[in-house]
């Protein structure tokens, strides 16, 4: 959809789901949609929260019927009051609930048994508060909104906005322009949604819908996603997450906003705990919770903000820009300094300024004479400041271009009438709407819009306009990076063997303590198809001399106890054996040291391994996140792997394509390929590892909680695991991690 259809398309018939759309988008679509509202607990005490929603109602003239609720008044703002449903003069369809926590619960069963379809429950006093009285009452709310089948938002919410219904159950008093505009806003924090959507409005860039939903007893915010994404009027959907309960429900309902291009922007709480075993594996330590949510959400199409500013201008860029053929940048200033400001920005993220075509090079060149810097990014110079048509002229070959996919220019808007300005403005939209690329208008610094730009803004529906040149380039950066997704997420399932899924449920079965010991572990990493290194336990020195001759010199011996998980810190791992006297030797050393450890670990014996001649050391591990469910990893491993941290995460479960996409996220992938002139290491080895670990995690279903391969040794021939530490997901360890 270019930024012109979006446009037009508000101004279209309204929409209805279809026959066959989901249950929970019709209810939806009744809540923003209703035939009537019904305010129960109206009251006109000053300043209260009823009246002001009724004013709002009142001032932004919603077209349906108005009904307040209270028992002990007959007449209120003017108006009749009714004492119940029964009273009203026609059936309830949308509830406002403004009666104490006590009574919102029957309110809720009085309303589905008079005919209501939706409610919004303002009230506070439920799971917010920790005394059992409010703890009770959510209990109650919840099983009355499932048993009812209502469709509600809240509790402890402050109200919604619907645009083209002129709905605005809010207790906002802020002037709102009710323009049923491209943008939809969901959240838990009504403070947060409202502010978000002001502040767009502020920058000329219309809300259609703004719902908050409290403690989302019923709708939740991946349900108002799912209905954003069928409603046509909506280009761009805004969320603000304090968490996800349903991983499934949230993945779907962003899969279905990524099949209408819809992009997701989200501003997410959480650098909380990742990994329920962060404090026993590695894995659990780097897979935090914000790097998990990003691994698993950008791949169905969000784009995660870092705070309120970059939202604002990421939600401008997409709604104003459609998703570019390519990431060559192309860009026009009057300044060497802004010009050299505008490089430095982007090769900082990563991105680079394209080659103009021969072409293009030729006519500027021409056109701009001395003072001027042809090339990209273009400085125009003095040329295109004495006369203002070489300037236009120099933009559109910018724009014609077809050595470029994104045209940037260095400009503000102005905050009081010019009329130059403003005609070149209307000249470059006009241009940019038969340009098919985005064209995108970057002020370096905030310069804030006045009503004056506010309205300039409305008339210029085909260019981006962005404020501040950190925040414009990681909008641009998302925007390129949006379209180089798949539009269908494909759903990857777990592709393991039967006779693999047995041996995970022998191992689980068999299992008593908090991890597998490293035997366990290789077993079952092995039944999973993940490359192990040739190995056996050893209980006396003369096994473990016997065992080194099998495999072959040189070995290295391993503790192997599920006592102790880190077998390097306490000297549990002698490399380089190359002799029956030094396996002896070792096996006596690491015995002894094991013996002398406070805590008495349980000794199951000595490992005596292959030693393989790695050309690199990688990690690759696994994790259950509390929010997102399983995840993957990997990345350079090795002792300093908290150090290093160059490690990339990803859903599970996960294929070979995708496994390959993971690798080449990290240098340890540029090394994998051959790094300056070095050989190419065995990368299938690597994918191998990752694909099996993935599926042994989606098979696990939460009773793995973490899986670390460090350090997994790979070379030109082969890559193994020779260390593999799975942690459970049980009471023991829960409280290992001292939880």
């Amino acid at each position: 959809m270019d930024a012109q259809a979006s446009t037009a398309s508000h101004t279209v018939e309204k929409w209805s789901p279809s026959p066959d759309a989901s249950d929970i988008v019709k209810r939806i679509h009744a809540m923003l949609h209703p035939c009537n509202i019904v305010l129960v607990g109206a009251t006109d005490k000053p300043g209260n929260y009823a009246e002001r929603i009724w004013n709002n109602l009142i001032k932004y003239k919603y077209e349906g019927g108005l009904y307040p609720v209270n028992a002990k008044r007959e007449t209120i703002w003017g108006v009749p009051c009714y004492k119940d449903f029964a009273s009203l003069p026609e059936k309830p369809d949308h509830v406002l609930v403004l009666v104490p926590a006590r009574f919102a619960v029957q309110v809720i069963r009085d309303a589905a048994a008079t005919g209501a379809r939706s409610a919004t429950i303002v009230t506070s006093g439920f799971s917010e508060l920790q005394d059992e009285e409010s703890q009770r009452l959510a209990v109650e709310l919840k099983q009355a909104v499932k048993e009812t089948g209502l469709a509600v938002t809240g509790p402890n919410c402050l109200g919604n906005l619907s645009a083209g219904e002129k709905l605005f159950t809010n207790i906002d008093d802020r002037i709102v322009t009710m323009e049923a505009g491209p943008v939809a806003i969901v959240g838990q924090s009504g403070a947060i949604v409202m502010a978000i959507r002001q502040t767009l409005e502020d920058r000329g860039v219309g809300v259609g819908y703004m719902v908050t939903t409290g403690n989302e007893t019923g709708l939740e915010t991946p349900d108002l996603m799912a209905y954003f994404a069928a409603d046509p009027s909506i280009r761009v959907i805004v969320v603000y997450l304090e968490g996800v309960r349903n991983t499934k429900v949230f993945r779907e309902a962003c899969k279905a906003a990524r099949a209408a291009g819809k992009p997701v922007i989200a501003l997410k709480l959480g650098a909380s705990e990742g990994g329920r075993a962060a404090a026993m594996a590695h894995t659990g330590a780097l897979a935090g919770s914000i790097e998990t949510f990003d691994a698993i959400s950008t791949r169905e199409g969000v784009i995660r903000v870092r705070g309120l500013d970059e939202l604002i201008e990421t939600t401008e860029c997409f709604v104003h820009a459609d998703p570019p053929k390519g990431n060559r940048l192309a860009a026009v200033s009057l300044s060497g300094g802004k010009r050299g400001l505008l490089i430095d920005a982007f090769y900082s993220a990563g991105m680079n300024f394209a080659p103009l075509s021969a072409n293009a090079t030729s006519q500027l060149a021409q056109m701009l004479g001395p003072g001027s810097i042809v090339g990209n990014p273009l400085d125009a110079g003095f040329a295109a400041v004495v006369d203002p048509s070489v300037y236009m002229k120099s933009i559109k070959i910018m724009i014609d271009d077809p050595d470029t996919d994104i045209v940037i220019i260095d400009a503000e808007l102005p905050k009081a009438p010019h009329e130059l300005r403003e005609r070149n403005l209307r000249i470059v939209n006009e241009m940019a709407g038969e340009a098919n690329k985005p064209v995108v208008y970057i002020s370096a610094m905030s310069i804030g819009f006045t009503e004056f730009t506010k309205g300039l803004r409305k008339s210029l529906p085909n260019i981006a306009v962005m404020q501040g040149l950190d925040r414009a380039v990681g909008a641009i950066k998302s925007l390129i990076e949006y379209a180089s997704l798949r539009k269908e997420v494909p759903d990857i399932v777990s592709s393991s063997k039967a006779s693999a899924r047995s041996v995970l449920e022998k191992t689980l079965k068999a299992a008593n303590g908090a991890a597998l010991d490293e035997v366990a572990s290789k077993k079952l990493l092995k039944a999973y198809g993940i490359p192990v290194s040739k190995e056996e336990i050893a209980r006396t020195a003369a096994e473990a001399v016997k065992i080194a001759k099998k495999i072959g010199f040189p070995v290295v011996a391993k503790v192997a106890s599920a006592d102790i998980l880190h077998k390097s810190d306490i000297g549990g791992v002698v490399l380089n054996l190359n002799t029956a006297a030094e396996v002896k030797k070792a096996f006596n050393d690491i015995t002894a040291r094991v013996k002398k450890i406070k805590s008495k670990p349980k000794l199951e014996g000595i490992l005596i391994a292959q030693q393989v001649k790695a050309d690199l050391e990688l990690v690759v591990g696994a994790s259950l996140d509390a929010e997102m469910g399983p995840v993957v990893l990997f990345g350079t491993g090795g002792v300093d792997i908290e150090l290093m941290k160059d490690v990339a995460l990803a859903g599970a479960p996960l294929d070979e394509a995708e496994a390959k996409q993971l690798i080449a996220k990290t240098k340890a992938g540029v090394k994998l390929k051959g790094y300056r002139g070095k050989p190419a290491l065995h990368e299938p080895s690597a994918v191998k590892a990752l694909v099996g670990l993935s599926n042994l995690m989606a098979d696990a279903d939460g009773r793995i909680a973490s899986i670390d391969v460090n350090p997994f040794l790979i070379n030109s021939k082969l890559g193994v695991a020779v260390d593999g530490l799975i942690v459970l997901n049980n009471a023991a360890a829960n409280k290992a991690a001292g939880r």
